[in-house]
């Protein structure tokens, strides 16, 4: 009689892959998660074919970092790498990435500054060059993350005009200035030099402001939705689904990721049933999709659910 359910399918799997591991790197702030080699990625992709799980997330740890974020749309970056790896071991399986510049920024903030403040304008041609790269290398899904205004519509207009009318925009819409991105910043090394990304990135107490968000992205091309963090934020994934038809994403970030393994390992939660719980309550509120470091532990303990 249960009314909603949760299926491996449903689930993304987000992974670091580093132009300078030579095998996997723990992450100690994530416990169970690696900095990849790119020679790792392919073992990866099969595992999340193999266990039916929706698709793979892949964000970059490049070696170079500038201030224009050369290396996010160079051709032979540790991304475009990274998807050719997965493409050629999982033909089929769905593969998205993730289009910033904070890894590829030497001060670590999401777009090009113009002095101290971010330059959302010129900060939009490079996102676009870097989704096109992605799509080039064969990237089924691009996620622009800047949270630069306008930045769906700059993408769906380079990849249109590249011929690659076919490749799906999954838009950060809602994507908050949170302190849930702690681990995630120490896993990609992408934590800014000065100053934080509230001018930019949303103020977690402006449910309004989501919401126009949400429907500029869809006005813009946008052909998913995410919400970003997930747990504190359902509200959030519940009014999305409320005012758009488009799929919804809820992003299961490190800090929530975290929070359950350190619990868990003490002892004080049941990680399995917590795990599960919580995917449940992101499909309650109505997301279609989630994105969680925990899928691979999580779609074999549906399959034995």
């Amino acid at each position: 009689m249960r009314e909603t359910s949760v299926s491996a399918g449903d689930l993304i799997f987000p992974i670091f892959v580093s132009e300078t591991a030579t095998a996997p790197e723990a992450i100690a702030s994530m416990p169970g998660q690696f900095r990849l080699p790119l020679s790792h990625v392919g073992k990866i992709a099969k595992q999340v074919e193999t266990l039916d799980i929706g698709g793979l997330l892949i964000f970059g740890v490049p070696a170079h970092k500038d201030d224009t974020g050369s290396g996010a749309y160079d051709s032979n970056g540790i991304v475009q790498n990274a998807v050719r790896e997965a493409k050629s071991a999982c033909p089929d399986l769905v593969i998205a990435t993730d289009v910033c510049l904070c890894a590829y920024m030497d001060h670590g903030h999401c777009g090009v500054l113009k002095g101290s403040e971010i330059d959302n304008d010129r900060t939009l041609d490079i996102l676009a060059q870097t989704a096109i790269s992605h799509a080039r290398a064969g990237a089924d899904v691009v996620g622009p993350s800047s949270v630069m205004d306008f930045q769906v519509r700059a993408v769906r207009q380079g990849l249109d005009q590249s011929g690659f009318d076919q490749t799906a925009i999954m838009a950060y819409s809602a994507k908050f200035a949170s302190a849930f991105y702690g681990p995630f910043r120490d896993a990609s090394d992408s934590s800014p030099s000065f100053g934080d990304r509230a001018s930019y990135q949303h103020d977690f107490g402006n449910l309004r402001h989501a919401r126009r968000e949400i429907l500029a992205d869809e006005a813009e091309g946008a052909d998913l939705l995410m919400v970003k963090p997930g747990i504190a934020y359902l509200d959030v994934v519940h009014e999305a689904r409320s005012i758009s038809n488009l799929p919804i994403v809820a992003y299961n970030v490190s800090g929530e990721y975290s929070m359950l393994k350190a619990a868990s390992e003490r002892g004080w939660l049941d990680e399995r049933k917590v795990v599960l719980e919580t995917l449940i309550a992101f499909k309650r509120a109505g997301a279609d999709l989630i994105i969680t470091y925990h899928a691979l532990e999580a779609a074999k303990w549906l399959k034995d659910n």
